[in-house]
């Protein structure tokens, strides 16, 4: 008989392990409500780290190249990151909205329907706000009228 994977260290998301729940568990109770905010917390704490390790970069690696060619090098290298970093800064926003709904106890519950998300897609997925199927639904929807 096989064994039950282990959950090794690779496997946490921020540091933190995934949530046991317990056989007769109400769903969203004051225990994973405090599980989820931590990992949100981790998590944004990790992204600002980033930021401010990309402002030290920049400010230490920016130089005035003679090489046209290195300059551009240089230039794209920043906007890159740039770019990466303005994804993260509007996640942080998303994660602070994720933390206002564990608040008011709106958090783990479909946007659209109103169904469980379900622990284990949050634990994929922490900001998540929308059920597999409605996101599903989205999805279709969205290539529709894109024609993608």
């Amino acid at each position: 008989m096989p064994k039950k994977a282990e959950i090794t260290p690779a496997s946490s998301l921020h540091g933190f392990m995934p949530y046991a729940e317990a056989e007769v568990e109400e769903y969203m109770n004051e225990k994973q409500e405090l599980h989820f905010k931590n990992i949100l917390r981790a998590w944004k704490q990790e992204l600002m780290e980033e930021v401010d390790r990309t402002v030290s970069h920049m400010k230490d690696e920016a130089a005035n190249f003679p090489d046209p060619a290195d300059r551009a090098t240089q230039e794209e290298e920043f906007s890159l990151e740039l770019r990466t970093r303005d994804r993260e800064r509007k996640l942080i926003r998303k994660i602070d909205t994720t933390i206002e709904r564990i608040k008011c106890r709106d958090y783990g519950f479909c946007g659209q329907c109103g169904v469980e998300i379900g622990v284990r897609r949050l634990e994929a997925r922490p900001t998540a706000d929308l059920c597999v199927d409605c996101k599903t639904l989205d999805e279709i929807k969205e290539r529709q009228l894109t024609g993608g």
